[in-house]
């Protein structure tokens, strides 16, 4: 096991980032649901919202801890990456929780079931916000790294001018 520099920042770790982007959801829509008495919340919160949130977490975080330092996701602003990364993300959740909520109802053990008709809703929320979240938390794990100027003369020592 390696220690971290002092003034390092946290190393990210995927299985912690998963285990709290299902932890946090199911825990705030459980207790949504539990203060309003809405028990297809709290249903919802473990299943569709908190496992959406941590299927997203796993999927990004996975693909971002591969990306190398000079990747676009490593140099661009860091709002720009999760933006865009999240408007991705709940673009394919709305069209999987359309396709869902257009088909699921079509079985007949789910033809009275009232969940399929959340999908289009949970699935984009919880993906965006999961998207955003694993994104802002990847890079502030990231080593900050201080820009090279042009004229800095110890990058360049033959360019130096007496």
């Amino acid at each position: 096991m390696t220690k971290k520099a002092p003034g390092a920042p946290p190393p990210f770790v995927l299985r912690r980032e998963v285990l709290t982007a299902y932890v946090m959801p199911a825990l705030m829509a459980g207790v949504g649901g539990a203060a309003t008495h809405r028990p297809e919340l709290m249903i919802a919160a473990v299943t569709t919202i908190a496992g959406t949130s941590a299927v997203v977490a796993a999927l990004i975080g996975a693909r971002l801890r591969r990306r190398p330092p000079h990747a676009w996701a490593a140099r661009a602003p860091r709002a720009a990456v999760a933006i865009v990364l999240a408007v991705t993300a709940a673009a394919a959740a709305l069209a999987i929780g359309l396709a869902g909520a257009h088909w699921l109802p079509r079985i007949p053990a789910l033809a009275d079931q009232a969940w399929p008709g959340r999908l289009p809703v949970d699935l984009p929320l919880s993906s965006a916000i999961a998207a955003t979240l694993i994104t802002i938390r990847w890079r502030a794990c990231r080593p900050h790294r201080t820009p090279q100027h042009r004229n800095d003369p110890t990058r360049h020592p033959e360019r130096q001018t007496s």
